[in-house]
């Protein structure tokens, strides 16, 4: 990117990139705005995404959205964080201010809050139970607490789970339970926040955890269900859902930052959810 931008630029970085839904929801809300902006993806090198994240931004781009693998690892080049972004430990948001600094943000914690809310999935004292303790997990716990919920963390690794339940533990009610003490458990909210599904592979939970009434959500996305989603259907569970709505609206919360217009929610899941029919 050796040339100067000559429109307002945006991008998202990642390796890989070529799945990203990113581009489609923000070119979708620059079109729905009339603004003369575009947004592209670019698989960055993974030895030195940080030059050319710095370099895009040197170059004219307005702002950037950051994704696996490079979210932990952002923070050398951002001169201002925003306290969630340190909170999470990851960064996914990026904004050229005053022309000269680099702001970095996590919308990732507040777009799955945001999904949340707007299909009444959650309400204040719910138990929560989060499979994973890795970078999915660290960014939401925060609001979910803030919120007022009660979260459990259960993990393959269960250091990685106690690390989690360490580091957030003064922000509200957080506990890490074993997978095997899963079965003697209530929860209104599951999440799935593994990798599992890039792998074809399910989480390793009990079935007996999942009644009619509870609501699980896969913050993974694809154009069918996740094997996490068939395997919650499979034990009737009615209220079964994946990570579309948390990746439109942490892409709004960064569309906010950078032109501070919210963008409309549901003409962009109609739109998003034609598109990878």
């Amino acid at each position: 990117m050796s040339n100067k931008i000559n429109k307002n630029l945006y991008a998202v970085f990642g390796n890989p990139i070529y799945h990203s839904k990113s581009p489609d929801i923000h070119n979708f809300f620059y079109k729905l705005y009339n603004l003369n902006c575009n947004y592209i993806a670019i698989n960055a090198s993974k030895n030195f995404f940080l030059n050319e994240i710095s370099l895009f931004f040197k170059n004219g781009g307005k702002g950037a959205n950051i994704t696996l693998p490079f979210k932990e690892k952002i923070f050398p080049i951002c001169d201002i964080i925003t306290e969630r972004a340190k909170i999470a430990g990851a960064i996914n948001t990026l904004k050229l201010y005053n022309k000269k600094f680099i702001l970095g943000d996590n919308t990732d914690g507040i777009g799955f809050l945001s999904d949340l809310l707007q299909n009444n999935l959650i309400k204040r004292k719910n138990n929560i139970l989060i499979i994973g303790a890795g970078g999915a997990s660290r960014g939401i716990i925060y609001p979910l607490l803030k919120f007022g919920c009660n979260i459990f963390i259960t993990n393959r690794t269960f250091e990685k789970a106690k690390f989690l339940m360490k580091k957030f533990k003064k922000f509200g009610n957080i506990k890490c339970i074993k997978i095997k003490n899963l079965k003697n458990n209530k929860f209104h909210l599951i999440i799935n926040a593994t990798s599992a599904e890039i792998k074809n592979d399910l989480p390793l939970i009990p079935s007996n955890i999942i009644k009619k009434k509870t609501i699980c959500y896969d913050m993974f996305y694809g154009n069918e269900d996740t094997n996490f989603m068939k395997f919650c259907k499979k034990y009737k569970s009615e209220k079964v859902y994946n990570g579309i709505g948390m990746l439109i609206n942490q892409a709004a919360h960064s569309f906010f930052i950078w032109n501070k217009i919210f963008p409309d929610i549901k003409k962009t899941l109609f739109f998003l959810k034609n598109k990878i029919k």
